[in-house]
């Protein structure tokens, strides 16, 4: 069984969602003059972190969902 890539993904945009909330929370906020005052960072980490969090759910559900059907054909192989 390989890894399911949902995994990997998710993890990854989970964590640079945090990095990007935690810059858009601590950073400078004369710096989103431009963005006509939104902090652009601050919502886009938590997009990124939602959707991060989607995708690791989503890949751990289908790997038990593996697991559970890999251990029901090993128990009726087991009892015949």
């Amino acid at each position: 069984m390989g890894i399911d890539i949902r995994l990997p993904i998710g993890l990854l945009f989970s964590l640079l969602g945090i990095i990007l909330t935690a810059y858009g929370l601590l950073g400078d906020s004369a710096r989103y003059q431009q963005s006509l005052g939104v902090n652009v960072n601050l919502w886009w980490g938590i997009v990124l972190f939602a959707f991060g969090l989607i995708m690791f759910l989503l890949g751990r559900g289908a790997v038990r969902a593996a697991l559970r059907e890999a251990a029901s054909r090993s128990d009726s192989n087991a009892h015949p």
